[in-house]
């Protein structure tokens, strides 16, 4: 059974940073592009970023070029997002997805998703 447990949500100032973690187990986790989500109240989910199996290639959503970070390390079956610069409108819950070799430009319906994290950036 694929489970994906994200962790590192919380509240923060404008400005401030956040590193989320996304830990992967009941998949053979170097085989999965993974990717993050998310969705603030009265929108419609979106992709924010996503990277393939290797970790050698990442999308960005262009909202977030420039701030934020995707990493993995297969190692360990994590995946991270590194989010710097925050602003109000970042504010969303974060899903953590995966798709076994999916294509990071069009990462639109991954087999998997995580419970999701609250991310609140505050004034």
């Amino acid at each position: 059974q694929v489970q994906l447990v994200e962790s590192g949500g919380g509240l923060v100032q404008a400005g401030g940073s956040l590193r989320l973690s996304c830990a992967a187990s009941g998949l053979t986790f170097s085989r999965y592009t993974m990717g993050w989500f998310r969705q603030a109240p009265g929108k419609e989910r979106e992709l924010v970023t996503a990277i393939n199996w290797s970790g050698n290639s990442a999308y960005y959503a262009d909202s977030v070029t420039g701030r934020f970070t995707i990493s993995r390390d297969n190692a360990k079956n994590t995946v991270y997002l590194q989010m710097n610069s925050l602003k109000l409108e970042d504010t969303a819950v974060y899903y953590c997805t995966a798709e076994p070799y999916g294509d990071i430009y069009d990462f639109r319906n991954p087999a998997y998703w995580g419970q999701g994290t609250q991310v609140t950036v505050s004034s």
